[in-house]
């Protein structure tokens, strides 16, 4: 079997450097019956939008074989586990909490706290109830603060027994292919409308993040960004220009906000009608401090100016995963080496990383050896950063079991775990041991 190293003097094989896996709600839970519809069961029922055209009515069915699947996370011997609050599961209409709802996941934190794993819970995963987005959602400024009266109402519920809460897991998806070019939930296009629900996404966040300081003091506090470093397809003035653009466009929009209380100059670029209406007060908000970043890498982007679109990014050069990303981690160097030059960093999490493969069942195993290159691969760098000065905290694995992968439906396998969706069988692929035997070997 491949395994998983790394250097003998890593910092990442102390007891302070958490390992853990990572799930999110919709993904995995199924139970659609016990809580309100949301944005992604609207989407999954609109034709053409999914590509096998499956839905997240049963996913892996972890609604009810929670209890099993966290002795799976516990034979893997993780220090942790990031999951999501499914919003439109622990409340009501009126905004009250649904307490059947927030007894669910009560009931996962305690088994967790048995077994003496972490748990890192995430606010927002995608999962918007529906009946928020008919009233705008993230296009209208007030969810913003509905946001923040769920996060203010779960915590106080929940509180005590969490590690580390998320705000939002990335927000550049839920705005710019969720409101901007429609490929995810709830399928809006257009620029004006990517901006705007990227600030009332932004905004949302800063005042969730006054209510965990005052309900959660304790407890770590933050947001996952997910970034994309971006690539000269050459050494041309124009390609380099246009590449700093995306960059900006895409990554910094989300980061210098939060850490500088003020977005990208492209600001000024893009036309007046499609910028966010930034109100008095709002970027103070949005750059509360925040005591970590979760980062979500898995590949880089690669620009040439056009003159038709200003640029355009090209295909991605091989090797590539089976969702068709290049493997190229020198691209997570660049990145966490960038974002500690360019900011002031809290200490980091990498809170999600890992690859979709082409995997295979034969004799009750899978040997996905690709994937656990993968993982070795960016491990390393990971492993190099922390030797150069920068504070990462922890690795969690995504994700922890193969499940609906929002618009490609079930056709991609992120997990360590393989999962049978007739019969819901998980199986530990190799990668799962390898990440086991690398833990458990501190």
């Amino acid at each position: 079997m491949r395994k998983l190293s790394l250097p003998e003097n890593s910092k990442m094989l102390t007891p302070s450097f958490t390992f853990g896996v990572a799930t999110a709600s919709f993904q995995i839970e199924g139970g659609i019956d016990s809580r309100l519809p949301c944005i992604w069961d609207t989407f999954c029922a609109t034709p053409n939008k999914i590509a096998d055209g499956s839905d997240g009515a049963t996913a892996c069915d972890h609604f009810n074989l929670w209890g099993e699947d966290l002795d799976l996370i516990d034979s893997l011997g993780v220090d942790a586990y990031r999951f999501s609050i499914s919003w439109p599961r622990v409340i009501h209409k009126n905004g009250e909490l649904n307490q059947e709802g927030v007894n669910y996941y009560l009931n996962i934190l305690e088994r967790l706290e048995q077994k003496n794993i972490k748990a890192f819970v995430t606010l927002y995963h995608w999962d918007l109830p529906q009946y928020i987005e008919d009233n705008g959602g993230w296009l209208n400024r007030e969810t913003a603060f509905e946001f923040a009266e769920y996060a203010d109402k779960i915590t106080q519920a929940i509180g005590h027994k969490v590690h580390s809460f998320a705000t939002l897991n990335e927000p550049f998806c839920s705005a710019y292919l969720g409101y901007e070019i429609g490929v995810h939930a709830p399928g809006k296009i257009g620029q004006g409308n990517g901006r705007k629900a990227a600030h009332h996404l932004l905004l949302g966040h800063g005042l969730a993040m006054e209510k965990l300081n005052k309900n959660c003091p304790d407890a770590l506090n933050g947001i996952v960004l997910n970034f994309t470093p971006c690539y000269s397809a050459s050494e041309k003035e124009e390609d380099i220009k246009v590449t700093q653009f995306a960059d900006d466009y895409f990554n910094q929009w989300y980061a210098k906000p939060i850490f500088d209380g003020a977005y990208p100059e492209i600001l000024h670029d893009l036309p007046e009608e499609n910028r966010p209406e930034i109100l008095a007060g709002d970027m103070e908000i949005i750059s509360h401090p925040i005591d970590f970043l979760g980062i979500n890498f898995y590949t880089r982007a690669i620009y040439k100016a056009d003159d038709t679109e200003h640029f355009i990014q090209l295909a991605p050069p091989s090797p590539r995963t089976d969702i068709g990303w290049e493997i190229y981690p020198q691209a997570l160097n660049k990145l966490l080496t960038s974002l500690n030059e360019t900011y002031k960093l809290p200490p980091v999490y990498i809170t999600e990383n890992g690859a979709a493969m082409a995997d295979t069942i034969e004799n009750g195993q899978v040997d996905d050896f690709d994937r656990v290159n993968y993982y070795q691969q960016h491990l390393t760098v990971v492993d190099q950063a922390i030797k150069d000065g920068i504070t990462i905290d922890g690795y969690f694995a995504w994700s922890l079991m193969d499940n609906f992968e929002w618009a490609e439906g079930y056709l991609k396998r992120f997990g360590i775990v393989h999962v049978d969706y007739e019969t819901q069988k998980r199986t530990i692929k190799g990668s799962g041991h390898a990440f086991k035997n690398l833990i458990s070997n501190r």
